[in-house]
């Protein structure tokens, strides 16, 4: 029954038509729940937060909220967190004036047709609305590398959406913005194209304040550091080594769903590495049950669940990625990175294509594991070919990122 399931799902995610009936079924259903709660009136002290429709606890909407914890300003403010598996995270009821609610859940809608404050870094559902009196603030998640929405110029689809399909959905959430917070006039650029904010007339939704979620890389210290090391296992002896890749909009089989490529081999990589590394493994949402690291337990510490991706940053002393933007992040600690981008033309050809020039990363391009091994083990002379680059990327794209983001954007949306 369950393949069969998964084959009907299958069919209708590569029909256009058939994933429109059902999302717009789905949808209106939705709305029609929503819209008896809509009616009601807004609470000036309450704020909704959700993290990638409820799957964590972390990104800037984490950053604002704590802040506000710290603030005897907000102590009279309510918080609502939504996520999907609320019971995972009923411990941040015991803060002050704090509550949990299910995603998608009567709850959910409700919190939202009343919530003055709407805090999140990734699209919200269709069928929510804001009133007039209401803000939508929309932190989107990272600097993007990779084209989005109206600036991609490959043509085609992924698993989930054609090109046009995607433009429609960044189209329609960018709409609802009151405020889209970014770090850099670079970014500032890129995410009013790919959102078409232009045409929305919504140029003016934009603040430049930096990420809240970097506050954290400001304010960490050695104990921290020595605590995130217990918790997670990692032997006092050993340098971290962070890889964080991200997924493939064409990796995806019917009746399985995406799917991931290492391009590494495990066995290799414990053997060049493993006298004194360890490796913290991290992948994107949609491939994270896709490879099995049971074999290298003591070596590979599998954290693609990991809340807060914050602290994974803190404890690497160096980071590994492709073309995901968590280096963005990571350049605020001003330590080493490597780009293993073994699939480097396929990827800038036919998927998804770049915003910036390569040449500008803080780090080498790495095609091979060969190369990738000598660079790890040469990361000593890092410093001498890249500290150039390295700052002057920094002065680009993370200019504004400091401790004190959270409050920047409070002090101008909090009214």
């Amino acid at each position: 029954m369950k393949k069969i399931l998964k084959y009907l799902l299958d069919i209708i995610r590569k029909s256009v038509f058939l994933r429109e009936l059902v999302l717009n079924t789905r949808t209106k259903t939705l709305m029609q729940l929503y819209l008896m709660y809509a009616k009601c009136e807004t609470d000036d002290k309450l704020c909704v937060f959700e993290v990638f429709n409820g799957r964590t606890f972390s990104d800037s909407p984490k950053a604002i909220y704590l802040a506000m914890l710290e603030n005897e300003k907000y102590k009279d403010y309510r918080f609502v967190w939504a996520f999907a598996d609320p019971d995972k995270f009923r411990y941040l009821e015991q803060n002050r004036n704090t509550s949990v609610v299910r995603y998608n859940s009567k709850e959910y809608m409700k919190t939202y047709a009343k919530a003055k404050y709407w805090f999140t870094p990734s699209r919200l559902p269709d069928y929510i609305v804001p009133k007039e009196d209401q803000k939508y603030v929309q932190f989107w998640h990272g600097t993007p590398l990779k084209r989005l929405g109206f600036d991609i110029e490959v043509k085609g689809k992924n698993a989930l959406h054609t090109v046009s399909e995607w433009q429609h959905l960044y189209e329609y959430d960018a709409s609802r913005y009151s405020y889209l917070v970014t770090p850099s006039r670079f970014t500032s650029e890129k995410l009013t194209s790919a959102f078409n904010l232009k045409k929305l007339g919504k140029e003016k939704c934009i603040i430049e304040t930096g990420y809240p979620r970097n506050d954290a890389l400001f304010k960490f210290d050695n104990d921290y550091v020595a605590k995130l090391r217990k918790e997670i296992g990692i032997p006092d002896n050993k340098k971290v080594i962070l890889y964080a890749p991200t997924w493939r909009d064409n990796q995806y089989a019917t009746g399985i769903g995406y799917s991931y490529s290492l391009a590494l081999d495990l066995d290799r990589m414990r053997k060049e590495l493993g006298d004194e590394h360890v490796v913290l493994f991290r992948t994107h949402y949609l491939i994270s049950k896709a490879i099995d690291l049971s074999r290298y337990e003591g070596f590979i510490y599998n954290v693609s669940s990991y809340s807060d991706v914050n602290d994974l940053y803190i404890l690497a002393d160096m980071i590994i990625t492709d073309y995901s933007s968590v280096f963005f992040d990571y350049a605020n600690l001003k330590r080493p990175m490597l780009f293993y981008m073994y699939d480097l033309d396929d990827y800038k050809n036919n998927m998804r294509d770049f915003y910036i020039d390569l040449e500008e990363l803080p780090g080498p391009i790495v095609k091979t594991e060969d190369e990738l091994y000598r660079q790890i083990k040469g990361i000593g002379n890092y410093w001498e070919t890249y500290k150039t680059r390295y700052d002057a990327f920094n002065a680009r794209f993370n200019y504004l990122d400091d401790s004190e983001s959270s409050k920047r954007v409070l002090d101008l949306v909090i009214t």
